[in-house]
């Protein structure tokens, strides 16, 4: 028989052992951080009804989706995190309390084109706030304090966590007369980082038929830059000339005033005119983080305030905050750039047992024991020699190994050998316990990422 080719289909990430570990420590920070400001883990089905998922779709979104039938039913796979929960919210609004604070990490599905960064599946790591009827500011100012929490368990320093308010832009727009064009303006701005003020601008004209003159007007008001309060302060010169603008600076006064309270440093957070986000459900504050190292990443977590996140599964009026971390995306531009820090164990395992005679019963119970204790612990049970047992364990990067012969179980003892400096002791399995735990306890120390 022709054997087939094993292959992993372009655009879907597939990790060996030692960067899926490096994974899976991003994800318990991400875990542990949404738990700290009680969220509660979600998670929703991979594959949803095509009109379910597809209510606020269109587009683009239509495009990508990985759509197929299975009998008389029209399915797709989920390509965001958000309308998942959407449906879930308005389906089980009865049984909920709110407001209702989520987390869910789980794979997300985009028939888009693979490229540098970019993927077909991929993890995103998402938590929302959802209000019944009202969600207050404070929410939102809440978004940034865990955005820079994630960030620095992760250990990074070097990023910053832009904001800006969907209703400044609308109101400004609204100034000048280009109320019907705003969403279309928006998203020719929130390019201005990408592509520069003149091809922003030639949009503008070409594209949106916005006069010379208020493309001027625009691109003047993006270009207002500062530190916060600065920036605050100048747009308080547009105040009194459209309601929406007022509400929105004082939404956006609130955040600032807020974050302050919640820890956050202004050398982390910057208030920036530009930041529109693409999609048009947002219509409060808006968020984007980047790293201040590379800002040819673009942004890594972003997210925004929405007032009617399930209106097509429900007239019940749930607005929303959150934002969403692109992980897939996020570790591979960490490991192209590599900052993950390398000297973090990987091994699944903290010590490997080897029982050096026919009978392992006192092998079982040092096993037992060491789990008892918390201890990461393998048993290897395969009969082969010395050398190819250390190999695999050396393989592996087990730190690790306990030795078990005749004389050790006479003695009541085990022979513990540091693999790594070739160190070997014949010692209690309490001591053992407590030899294994601080050794341990000292390679854990330090951040998942080094700068």
């Amino acid at each position: 028989m022709e054997k087939i080719k094993p292959r992993t289909l372009s655009g879907f990430m597939e990790l060996t052992p030692g960067p899926q570990m490096q994974m899976e420590r991003m994800m318990e920070i991400l875990r542990k951080t949404y738990s700290l400001y009680g969220f509660t883990p979600l998670d929703t089905p991979a594959i949803e009804a095509s009109e379910v998922l597809l209510a606020k779709g269109g587009g683009e979104t239509e495009k990508q989706i990985y759509r197929f039938t299975k009998g008389d039913s029209d399915l797709a796979l989920r390509f965001d995190l958000t309308v998942p929960l959407a449906k879930y919210v308005a389906l089980h609004y009865n049984d909920l309390s709110f407001p209702f604070r989520r987390y869910q990490i789980g794979k997300v599905y985009r028939g888009e084109r693979p490229q540098r960064g970019r993927f077909r599946e991929f993890y995103q790591a998402d938590i929302d706030i959802i209000g019944d009827g009202k969600l207050d500011i404070m929410n939102e100012a809440e978004m940034p304090a865990i955005i820079y929490q994630i960030f620095q368990s992760f250990g990074l320093t070097r990023f910053q966590i832009r904001v800006n308010n969907r209703k400044i832009l609308t109101g400004f727009y609204e100034m000048l007369g280009l109320a019907e064009s705003s969403a279309d303006i928006m998203r020719a701005v929130d390019k201005l980082d990408k592509i520069g003020g003149e091809k922003v601008g030639a949009i503008l004209k070409e594209d949106c038929g916005i006069s010379e003159e208020n493309v001027r007007e625009i691109l003047s008001f993006m270009e207002i830059s500062g530190e916060n309060q600065a920036v605050l302060q100048k747009l308080e010169n547009y105040r009194g000339r459209n309601e929406i603008f007022d509400k929105g600076l004082e939404e956006l006064s609130a955040v600032v005033r807020y974050l302050g309270a919640f820890g956050v440093p202004e050398a982390n957070f910057a208030v920036d005119l530009t930041i529109a986000r693409g999609l048009d459900y947002y219509t409060g504050t808006v968020y984007e983080t980047t790293l201040l190292d590379h800002p040819e990443v673009g942004s890594v977590c972003s997210g925004g305030r929405y007032d009617n996140l399930a209106g097509y599964y429900t007239d019940r009026q749930l607005p929303g905050v959150g934002i969403s971390i692109g992980l897939t995306r996020l570790f591979y531009v960490l490991g192209e750039q590599k900052m993950l820090n390398p000297n973090l164990p990987t091994a699944p395992t903290d010590v490997l047992i080897l029982p050096m005679t026919e009978d392992c019963g006192a092998a079982i119970a040092l096993a037992t024991a060491l789990r008892q204790a918390g201890i990461r612990t393998q048993l290897y049970a395969e009969q082969k020699k010395f050398k190819a047992k250390m190999s695999y364990a050396d393989k592996l990067g087990v730190p690790f190994a306990c030795l078990l012969g005749e004389d050790e179980i006479a003695q009541g003892k085990c022979s513990v050998k540091n693999l790594a400096t070739g160190e070997q002791v014949t010692v209690t399995t309490e001591e053992a316990i407590a030899l294994i735990q601080k050794a341990v306890a000292e390679k854990n120390q330090g951040t998942v990422i080094s700068e």
